[in-house]
């Protein structure tokens, strides 16, 4: 089944991703440190800015990312791994990390599970993101959640065509139109009032925000499609990619959205259900699955 692959994981060298301004965050990556020293495995910190992590591990050879924050800390850390296919095992120490797999106080066992081989590996589909400006690529960006096109400070809808396998979709009037992935599909996207995609599937989402007099639905798109919007008009308009501002467009701009080849991947403990009994609890639903017969 795409995006799971089964538990081969031997680890000998971690890194523990840090957001630094968490509550206790220096006094856990202590304890952690120590316990992972006295299984004899090696292991630093790095802080999630991009150039501190690069510097210190962009070339190490990693068997387990551990990442200590939410979800902000989960896209960098699956961002890093993805480069080298190494996986991440979140530690929630945010408000909400959905992305995450363990609670603050449980790391000790989840490291234990880990450590023990019982978890499996969860793969999820990234995004290729390219901008091309008057037929040159000028910028090239991958995402986990969703690449945003979206206006800034002016309160004007932006116009924008979308083509899908080079041909014609739709033109949208919004005030932005994103570009998620299923893993984006509980985020922006379910924000804007889109659907719920299985983390697992391999499917691009579009949605747009605030449409004016254009389509006001989110459109699924088979595994494989590519997208392409042309910014028909907009002054002030900006393309974001996980939430981090890219570059400011120009009319006649070309953002072009793919699957990645390189994905990331989670470790996950929970069974395979995890999924939706986490959605219902974050959306204030009890999830009782029925009992089999």
């Amino acid at each position: 089944m795409a995006g799971m692959s089964e538990p081969e994981l031997k680890v000998r060298r971690t890194v523990l991703l840090i957001h630094p301004d968490l509550d206790g965050v220096d006094e856990l990556t202590a304890d952690i440190l120590a316990y992972l020293s006295e299984h004899e495995i090696q292991a630093r910190r790095a802080w999630t800015d991009p150039e501190s992590f690069d510097q210190q591990f962009g070339d190490s050879d990693l068997d387990l990312i551990i990442a200590l924050g939410g979800d902000g800390t989960m896209l960098r850390a699956g961002a890093h791994g993805s480069q080298t296919r190494t996986p991440v095992l979140g530690i929630n120490l945010g408000r909400v990390g959905f992305l995450t797999e363990v609670k603050r106080d449980d790391w000790r066992g989840a490291l234990d599970q880990v450590l023990a081989g019982d978890c499996w590996l969860e793969a999820r589909m990234r995004l290729s993101i390219a901008l091309e400006r008057q037929g040159k690529r000028i910028g090239q960006w991958e995402a986990l959640n969703e690449g945003v096109v979206s206006r800034g400070r002016t309160a004007r809808p932006i116009r924008m065509r979308a083509e899908v396998d080079g041909r014609f979709l739709a033109t949208y009037v919004a005030d932005a139109l994103i570009c998620a992935t299923p893993t984006g599909s509980t985020a922006y996207a379910l924000a804007a009032g889109g659907p719920i995609l299985p983390p697992r599937m391999r499917n691009l989402l579009l949605m747009p925000v605030a449409p004016h007099l254009s389509v006001d639905r989110g459109i699924v798109l088979p595994e494989g499609s590519a997208v392409e919007v042309r910014l028909l008009s907009g002054d002030d308009t900006d393309l974001a990619c996980d939430g981090q501002v890219a570059l400011a467009l120009q009319t006649g701009d070309r953002i072009i959205v793919e699957a990645s080849e390189r994905d990331a991947l989670f470790v996950r403990l929970k069974d395979q259900g995890y999924f939706f009994r986490n959605l219902m609890a974050y959306l204030g639903t009890e999830y009782e699955p029925e009992p089999e017969e």
